[in-house]
């Protein structure tokens, strides 16, 4: 539960208290309520209590916040929910953007982590395998960014950090995304789970159809993208084979 900006009740004595709070509840099967507000009373004569209230029927009790008050706290609240996710290296491919458009369509469990990079071109040269010994430990999910010759960027978020393996591994969660023209994200179908599956020779996401739904080279240099049955995605990058211009990997987990 996180709770934010309580304020107190206007012409209130000393012995009896309202605090308003926004909260976000997030239960064990990662349903989120929105719009939900705690109403807690202290009182010397009155058994302190909390009660769940909409923000609807917050707006109701006019008597117990000024209206002003709240309705600008709540669009600062909002704006802090908008913030861009914290990076630990800045990033050669990501814009702002880009940013605050990924980080509303990662999975609820990885919202709030800094975002830490482990993988890129720049730094660790262009190398598939030292791309799997960075990931070597790290049990987090993964957000692999893409920019090609052609400067487009794409890429996958992967729920499993890319080893090698003879199967494929992964979970619903695993999406494509690409901002060629505009963002567009490409979810599990339900077709199959060939998620992700790599070698020293090339890492794979996605398949079924007429190819790999991203595949890149054991030198992080040719790339290529098809429609596949595991995401029903369109191409990501503007032509099916393509020639990575950076790559990075950032867990979004601690």
């Amino acid at each position: 539960m996180r709770v934010y900006n309580p304020c107190c009740l206007d012409g209130a004595g000393m012995e009896d208290f309202f605090y308003w709070f926004t909260v976000e509840i997030e239960g064990a099967m990662k349903i989120m309520l929105e719009n939900v507000m705690v109403l807690f009373r202290a009182s010397d004569c009155v058994e302190p209590y909390v009660k769940f209230i909409t923000v609807k029927q917050a707006k109701q009790h006019i008597s117990l916040c000024n209206l002003e008050d709240f309705e600008k706290e709540e669009q600062e609240f909002q704006e802090v929910e908008n913030e861009l996710p914290v990076l630990s290296d800045q990033s050669l491919l990501l814009e702002d953007h880009h940013l605050k458009t990924l980080v509303t369509h990662l999975p609820p469990r990885t919202q709030g982590y800094r975002w830490n990079l482990v993988y890129s071109t720049a730094i660790h040269g262009s190398s598939l395998k030292t791309l799997y010994r960075n990931m070597a430990g790290l049990d987090s999910p993964v957000l692999l960014v893409i920019k090609d010759m052609h400067k487009k960027v794409f890429g996958a978020f992967s729920s499993d950090p890319f080893r090698i393996s003879k199967y494929c591994y992964g979970t619903g969660e695993t999406f494509l995304f690409t901002f060629s023209p505009d963002f567009q994200q490409y979810k599990w179908s339900g077709e199959n789970s060939y998620f992700v599956s790599g070698d020293l020779g090339s890492l794979q996401i996605g398949g079924g159809g007429g190819g790999f739904a991203l595949w890149l080279d054991a030198d992080l240099y040719h790339g290529a993208s098809f429609s596949s049955s595991t995401f029903h995605n369109a191409t990501l990058s503007t032509h099916e084979d393509f020639i990575v211009q950076d790559a990075e990997v950032w867990t979004v987990q601690n």
